[in-house]
């Protein structure tokens, strides 16, 4: 007998989004960032969360879907219809995203010479982890003159914090463990 679905909500540190956690995986790996519902064609679930009122963004995590509120939104609303939507396309055997998504998702943070790859290293390793935690997702962009360009997502990418989580917490451990590092900036 399989485990009933259970979605637990959780506050992130930005005060526009929620983390739902979900007792089922839902990506084998990453993130699938969609902001705003007409860019969801190939992602079922997602497209089934921008139909509750007030949803502005969704990001999809392995175990998790990470909710932006629009301005006119209820928070409400919105923490009760989530889990509701979630687990409607859960059951419907519906895929999370589609085959042509899937197809489409080739690893954007392919490395092209062994410092970069040293700097995605450490993000999936270290950061990419614990930014998870809290809803949100860093991805690598490019390494141009000393300078890390990154993406900020989920509960990253409007967060109040976001530029201290870069230059205190990214930036500084980025530098602490390549020297070549001299700044990281948000994309």
């Amino acid at each position: 007998m399989e485990t009933p679905i259970a979605i637990t909500l959780e506050f992130t540190p930005n005060p526009n989004t929620l983390k739902f956690v979900v007792n089922r995986p839902l990506l084998d790996q990453g993130t699938a960032n969609f902001s705003h519902a007409d860019a969801a064609t190939h992602a079922p679930l997602a497209k089934e969360v921008f139909q509750v009122p007030g949803v502005s963004a969704v990001m999809l995590g392995t175990n998790f879907v990470t909710i932006t509120k629009a301005p006119t939104g209820d928070w409400d609303v919105i923490a009760e219809q989530v889990p509701q939507a979630v687990e409607r396309l859960l059951l419907s055997g519906e895929p999370i995203v589609d085959a042509e998504w899937l197809a489409a998702q080739r690893d954007p943070t392919t490395a092209t010479n062994e410092l970069e790859q040293k700097i995605i290293d450490i993000l999936d390793s270290e950061i990419r982890p614990a930014v998870a935690m809290d809803g949100g997702d860093i991805t690598f962009g490019r390494f141009e003159d000393g300078i890390v360009y990154l993406q900020l997502q989920g509960s990253c990418s409007s967060c109040p914090s976001s530029s201290a989580t870069l230059k205190l917490g990214v930036e500084a451990r980025l530098k602490e463990r390549i020297p070549e590092v001299l700044e990281v900036v948000a994309l």
